[in-house]
């Protein structure tokens, strides 16, 4: 019998890709799934073959398990603090999709239970697990780029009726906002990249001039970081524009310059173009494109050696506290200082 079981809150798209990851990693099992309709849960679980799985109705029920170690909340947005608390406070590992909250108020709330409780977490900020991520993290390790002083990670990716949470997503009190919904992976890639704390973002936000998509918060926003040690970082998010997915990393430093795969460096003496290097680009806002595997070998090992994870709560406050900042900014007009 594998070591740990797996429960998971939602029946949604990206709820299977967590059924695959954890069948696959051969540490765990998904041993649980909860639905407000619990033959839906049952139909998941049997789709992605999860032959152990039981079918849950209530969460109550499903956090009773005692066979049940780690919890996975790929719910809509508004209803991740919650069920996050109440995860916690059974004593379960967690795996939190984006966004972990969508106010200061209940980032809080969850941040206070996880500390609590004392239980691992993991936010799927998935794209740090990315091979462009990866390499891109080599480079500047390397030194290859030098000290930074200029980022852009910018995420591009029109949601309309065509994307299965549009129904709700356009909704303020279910998206929450272009950052807080969708662009907030680029806010963290623009951190995970920089490595420096953030101390201050200014905003901007739009609509088009019609807002055909009919959202209820500003779908487009200009985000500007500075960080402690003089960074400057910038996120353009949209999400009613009408382009294919782009996903743009680039940053500037005193030896080098990355420009997605591509890289130009000092090191290299005689490199008199663009060096550009195959790997796997995040291009596609399908989930199927997304190293869920990757991620959850990574927190099944932090669980299993008693470690916590580079994207646990905790850092992932920090990039909510960006997205919260960048929306107060666009609001009032004015610079806001960090943390919170």
């Amino acid at each position: 019998m594998k070591e740990l079981g797996v429960g998971i809150i939602g029946t949604g798209w990206v709820s299977g890709e967590y059924i695959r990851a954890f069948e696959l990693n051969p540490h765990t099992e998904v041993r649980g799934m909860v639905s407000r309709d619990r033959a839906r849960a049952q139909a998941k679980a049997e789709a992605f073959h999860a032959t152990h799985c039981r079918a849950y109705g209530r969460l109550e029920e499903m956090l009773a398990d005692s066979s049940i170690q780690i919890v996975v909340i790929c719910t809509p947005h508004h209803l991740h603090v919650a069920q996050g608390v109440a995860a916690a406070q059974a004593g379960k590992h967690l795996v939190l999709e984006k966004p972990i909250a969508l106010d200061i108020e209940g980032l809080r709330k969850l941040q206070a239970a996880v500390r609590a409780a004392k239980v691992k977490t993991v936010v799927s900020f998935v794209l740090r697990w990315n091979p462009l991520f990866e390499m891109i993290k080599t480079f500047l390790a390397d030194g290859l780029l030098g000290n930074l002083f200029l980022a852009e990670v910018d995420y591009f990716h029109g949601i309309g009726p065509w994307y299965g949470q549009y129904e709700w997503n356009i909704k303020k009190e279910m998206g929450g906002s272009s950052l807080l919904t969708a662009g907030c992976h680029a806010v963290d890639g623009l951190r995970w990249f920089v490595s420096s704390k953030p101390v201050e973002v200014c905003a901007f936000g739009n609509f088009s001039r019609q807002n055909p998509l009919r959202y209820e918060y500003e779908p487009n926003s200009l985000t500007m970081v500075k960080f402690e040690d003089g960074t400057i970082g910038k996120v353009a998010s949209s999400i009613e524009c009408v382009q294919p997915y782009i996903f743009n990393v680039e940053l500037f430093g005193d030896q080098g310059t990355v420009r997605n795969n591509q890289i130009f460096s000092k090191h290299w003496t005689g490199q008199k173009g663009w060096a550009t290097f195959p790997t796997v680009l995040p291009d596609s806002g399908d989930v199927t494109h997304h190293p869920f595997s990757d991620e959850v070998r990574h927190f099944v090992d932090c669980i299993l050696g008693n470690r916590e994870s580079h994207a646990n709560l905790e850092d992932a406050v920090v990039t909510h506290e960006i997205c919260f900042a960048s929306e107060l900014s666009a609001r009032e007009g004015r610079p806001v200082k960090l943390p919170l």
